[in-house]
C-alpha cells in the first residue's frame, strides 16, 4: 500500500496529564504495564517516562481493553532484554491532550532519524567494517503560512520563547494513520518574504525519543 501526503494534518500539544507511576514493565510484545487506578482508557496517547532508552520520552497508545490498574502499550515491542533490561522500564505516563492542529503548512521536510553506524578499521584487515550503533537524532522542519493572528503560531511563538518547554506532535494522514514525536518546538521569528511565493515562516521540530508511528 502507497501512502499519500495530501490530506495530511500536524498537530501539536503542550497539555499533559498528570504523571501515574509506572510500577511494574513487562518484558513482551507488547510491553505490559501495572499502574494502579491508572485511569486510562484504549487508544489514549501516552507520554512514557521510562528507564528504557528506546521507550523513553516517546508517545504510545494505549492498547484495547486496558483493565482497572494494568495497560499495554500498542507497538512497544519490548522483547529483546538486550536494549530492555528486565526490571529497568519502570517510570511515569501522561495522557496527552488538547491536540491544536498546525494551520496553512506548505512543505516538510524531515531531519535525521537514520541508522547511525560506525567505521571499524581493524589493523590486520585491508577492508573496513560497518557497526550499526542506534539511530540519528531525528526531527522535522515545517515550512508554515506566515500569519502571527493564527492561534497556532501564537501558541507555538510563546513555546518557542520558553526554551525548556517541551510539546507532543502527531502526524495524521488522510488514511487513519498518526506518528507521534515529543520534544522542543522553535518557529522562526523572522518570515521569509520572496517574490511571486507566500509568506513563510520556518517551524523546527527536535524530538527527544523514538518516533512513533502506527495503521489505521
Amino acid at each position: 500500500m502507497y501512502l499519500l501526503a495530501e490530506g495530511s494534518k500536524f498537530l501539536f500539544s503542550s497539555s499533559f496529564g498528570s504523571a501515574v507511576a509506572a510500577t511494574t514493565v513487562t518484558n513482551g510484545d507488547p510491553a505490559a504495564i501495572t499502574a494502579a487506578a491508572h485511569g486510562f482508557s484504549a487508544a489514549d496517547e501516552l507520554l512514557f517516562d521510562s528507564g528504557w532508552e528506546d521507550a523513553t520520552d516517546s508517545i504510545w497508545k494505549v492498547a484495547p481493553a486496558p483493565s482497572t490498574n494494568n495497560l499495554s502499550l500498542l507497538a512497544l515491542d519490548s522483547s529483546d532484554q538486550q536494549w530492555f533490561p528486565n526490571g529497568t522500564g519502570v517510570g511515569t505516563l501522561r495522557k496527552v491532550s488538547n491536540w491544536i492542529e498546525i494551520g496553512q503548512v506548505l512543505d516538510v521536510q524531515p531531519s535525521g532519524g537514520g541508522t547511525r553506524n560506525v567505521d571499524i578499521n581493524p589493523l590486520s584487515k585491508r577492508n573496513g567494517i560497518k557497526m550499526p550503533a542506534g539511530f540519528e537524532a531525528s526531527g522535522m522542519d515545517l515550512t508554515l503560512g506566515y500569519d502571527p493572528s493564527l492561534a497556532s503560531q501564537i501558541a507555538l511563538n510563546k513555546l518557542t520563547r520558553n526554551l525548556s518547554s517541551k510539546i507532543g506532535f502527531k502526524f495524521l494522514m488522510n488514511g487513519g494513520q498518526t506518528g507521534y514525536g515529543y520534544g522542543t518546538a522553535q518557529l522562526a521569528q523572522m518570515p521569509n518574504i520572496a517574490k511571486g511565493s507566500a509568506v513563510s515562516v520556518k517551524l523546527s521540530l527536535s524530538f527527544r525519543g523514538q518516533f512513533v508511528g502506527y495503521p489505521s
